[in-house]
């Protein structure tokens, strides 16, 4: 059904992304907070990297996937944060229609990824824990590749196809998106055409990158749980649970996130609700993630301290 307002044939080339318009007084302060934890990210994720580039120590499936993840969280974090920067300092809200859509490509093929990695890594602890004997057997450097990449390549096809179907939707009236970014749900609203097939299909494809994930992290954590318990030292169940506890915690973090942001409800009232609980994932949680495994992580912070401890060319 055609909105009434979209009677108007003029094609939207550009999109106006509102971002905070509604606090504009604080413009400076969220500047220069964005700012540190842009920076923050990109830091910690890249540190992680290079520690376990220069750690053979750390050249084990597990930090194989940890360094996917971090890639991963640059490369989201940097979608998102430096336009939303120019936003909220300079007021550079436009966003061409191409330029809209990919960015929320790479914001939603990017957000699947991460759940099939966390969830292969899941599998990797599982193995680990449950089948210690066969893990070197199982968890092959061929299979590591394979998993990471088939993670990759999923998420990015399936998200191709509502960018396929966003693109053929046509846009006459109104371009300002209520957002600080290119999100699906503000974009289909602006559309003058039925959005009924590639809102069935969005959900269908993001239902089946972030459920079946979380359902296998379920049952892989189930398996892992109950293998712990059955061992008879409390050194030995303290000892098992240490080497998964900090993805649990990443995992707890950026599904917990994901639930609060899309159980808000969707009226109006509540859309700088919304905008608040969308930071959440795109900023706070790639933020937390290194600081999870720094913190939590023993291999991490001996390689750290060997870092530390080395003359200043040490990655030379």
């Amino acid at each position: 059904m055609v909105i009434p307002y979209c009677v108007n044939q003029t094609t939207v080339v550009e999109f106006m992304l509102r971002g905070f318009s509604s606090i504009r007084q604080l413009n400076i302060f969220l500047f220069i907070v964005f700012l540190i934890l842009y920076i923050l990210i990109v830091s910690g994720n890249i540190l992680i990297v290079l520690l376990v580039f220069v750690n053979p120590h750390l050249h084990i499936p597990m930090y194989f996937f940890l360094v996917n993840l971090s890639f991963l969280e640059i490369w989201y974090t940097s979608n998102v944060v430096p336009k939303m920067l120019l936003i909220v300092i300079a007021e550079q809200r436009t966003i061409s229609m191409a330029g809209c859509l990919s960015q929320f490509y790479i914001f939603g093929s990017l957000a699947a990824t991460e759940c099939l990695l966390l969830a292969v890594m899941s599998y990797d602890r599982y193995l680990a824990i449950c089948q210690p004997l066969h893990y070197s057997l199982l968890m092959t450097d061929s299979l590591c590749v394979r998993l990471a990449a088939s993670s990759w390549l999923c998420c990015f096809l399936l998200t191709a196809i509502t960018i396929v179907l966003l693109s053929r939707l046509a846009f006459h009236g109104p371009n300002e998106i209520d957002h600080f970014f290119c999100d699906f749900t503000p974009l289909v609203r602006l559309s003058c055409t039925d959005t009924s097939l590639t809102e069935t299909i969005a959900f269908v494809t993001s239902s089946a990158v972030t459920l079946v994930p979380f359902l296998l992290i379920t049952v892989s954590y189930s398996c892992i749980l109950a293998t712990i318990l059955r061992i008879p030292s409390g050194t030995g169940r303290q000892k098992a649970f240490s080497t998964c506890s900090s993805h649990l915690t990443v995992v707890t973090v950026f599904y917990g996130t994901l639930i609060a942001t899309y159980l808000v409800p969707s009226a109006n009232s509540s859309q700088l609700l919304r905008k608040g609980f969308s930071l959440l994932y795109t900023i706070l949680t790639p933020m937390f993630n290194p600081i999870i495994y720094s913190l939590r992580n023993r291999d991490i912070h001996e390689a750290l301290k060997k870092c530390l401890s080395k003359k200043p060319g040490f990655l030379g």
